[in-house]
């Protein structure tokens, strides 16, 4: 974590892989973690705690069981703690993520997707 000023567009700019979330800055016990999102995830829930997306960039779709949600720049979502979804993009993505420290970005499913939470560096 670091009080130093981060900005959002350099730290996108220094990501060049998918699906591989970069901790922007920490605030109490929450991360906000930027990430670029390309193809489709896989189905997951996170047991314990909603998960927030903003999209900066692109168009993001989060297939819930239930219904799909399309996220445009700008667009905030929340899912709900528990509610199983799958995030998938036809072309690249840019997000911001906020969520509890220690969240794991694949929650409950696991897998090859699971990715190490990693520090920005610019």
């Amino acid at each position: 974590m670091t009080s130093d000023v981060q900005n959002v567009a350099k730290a996108l700019a220094s990501i060049s892989d998918h699906w591989q979330p970069r901790r922007l800055t920490s605030i109490n016990n929450y991360d906000l973690k930027v990430v670029k999102i390309k193809g489709e995830f896989v189905w997951h829930t996170h047991p314990d705690t909603d998960e927030l997306f903003m999209v900066l960039d692109g168009e993001l779709t989060i297939q819930l069981r239930d219904r799909d949600v399309v996220l445009g720049p700008n667009d905030v979502f929340v899912v709900p703690r528990g509610v199983e979804h799958c995030p998938k993009a036809a072309a690249e993505v840019s997000a911001l993520l906020i969520e509890p420290k220690g969240t794991v970005n694949t929650g409950d499913a696991g897998g090859d997707m699971t990715a190490e939470l990693q520090e920005l560096i610019l």
